[in-house]
């Protein structure tokens, strides 16, 4: 399990980093994995409007950290979890830049019907704290994370808001804090008890990625997929990736991944190996399940679409089995 979090704010050891260092320190302790991005440190261009992702799948903007990293965290994560102060109502600026980018990721689903792989399963969570006191103080925010987890295909699972956080150190004195979380963490029990399977390829480009793709698609409510390489390459078959977007998934952004890194953050119960893997070493206490499948030699796209359905049916007979 993969938890990604957000720092929203400019303050980097302020209250709201306190508030997502313990929310993820609750994550951890379930056993997820956490990454956490400081937004004021990552150069970030804002949006402009041009409606160029809407018809091409992508931002025209790509030189900077959206396009070359988060993106690709937004598609690896389980779980989305952005802190963040009130900023007149609302997140502070480059957050806000961040949210607005994340139009390119909704352009891909809902104009070019285009489905992440774990759409279905994506969990967001929105911290937030204010030095006033208003009744409305969290209106806006909340209302912002709706659409912006909507947008990274997430579920809005829960929220934490405090008030009168205006001080150093305040977020630590906050009386229920590990109980709020506590209760915010609990949310996601049935996630962390997912049967838990890996695919290993050679290069981690085209079969294996199939594979996790169509295990989260069809079961991800009940199954934590990944996919890893012996030897990964530096970047995703696009054949692999055109013949997916043919079924409506979306395989973009995503990157190539060595075995033993994806094993630092799953513990498989299932290991399956999809064709000849060189180096494939069994993993203590997982099941191996070797796929016959031999190299792909016709690159055509029907020779690719033959074997996304060969991986795609073999994938539904192990979720059922």
């Amino acid at each position: 399990m993969f938890a990604l979090g957000l720092m929203g704010s400019p303050r980097k050891k302020g209250n709201s980093a306190y508030l997502l260092s313990a929310f993820l320190k609750a994550l951890e302790a379930k056993g997820a994995v956490t990454h956490t991005v400081v937004v004021a440190e990552k150069e970030v261009l804002p949006c402009i409007g041009c409606t160029y992702c809407e018809k091409h799948g992508r931002c025209f903007q790509q030189t900077d950290d959206m396009a070359k990293e988060m993106y690709g965290l937004f598609r690896r994560a389980d779980i989305v979890v952005a802190a963040t102060p009130m900023y007149f109502y609302s997140a502070p600026a480059q957050l806000k830049m961040v949210i607005d980018r994340t139009q390119t990721l909704w352009s891909r689903n809902y104009r070019l019907n285009l489905r992440d792989p774990r759409a279905g399963s994506r969990a967001g969570f929105m911290l937030s704290l204010g030095a006033t006191k208003g009744k409305n103080l969290f209106e806006g925010i909340n209302l912002t994370a709706r659409y912006f987890f909507d947008a990274v295909s997430a579920e809005f699972t829960g929220w934490l808001g405090y008030r009168r956080i205006e001080n150093p150190g305040d977020m630590e004195k906050q009386e229920g804090l590990a109980a709020d979380i506590a209760a915010e963490v609990s949310k996601l029990d049935a996630l962390f008890a997912r049967k838990k399977m890996v695919f290993v390829g050679t290069d981690n480009t085209c079969t294996s990625r199939m594979a996790e793709a169509f295990a989260m698609a069809m079961a991800g409510d009940r199954v934590e997929a990944m996919s890893a390489g012996m030897s990964p390459a530096e970047k995703i078959d696009p054949e692999m990736e055109a013949a997916m977007a043919e079924k409506g998934v979306d395989m973009a952004f995503g990157r190539p991944r060595l075995m033993d890194d994806v094993l630092s953050e799953i513990k498989p119960g299932i290991v399956v190996t999809v064709g000849i893997v060189p180096d494939f070493t069994p993993v203590p206490g997982a099941q191996v399940v070797a796929w016959e499948i031999p190299n792909i030699e016709d690159r055509s796209p029907e020779g690719v679409r033959r074997l996304r359905d060969d991986i795609e049916a073999r994938v539904a007979a192990l979720i059922q089995g």
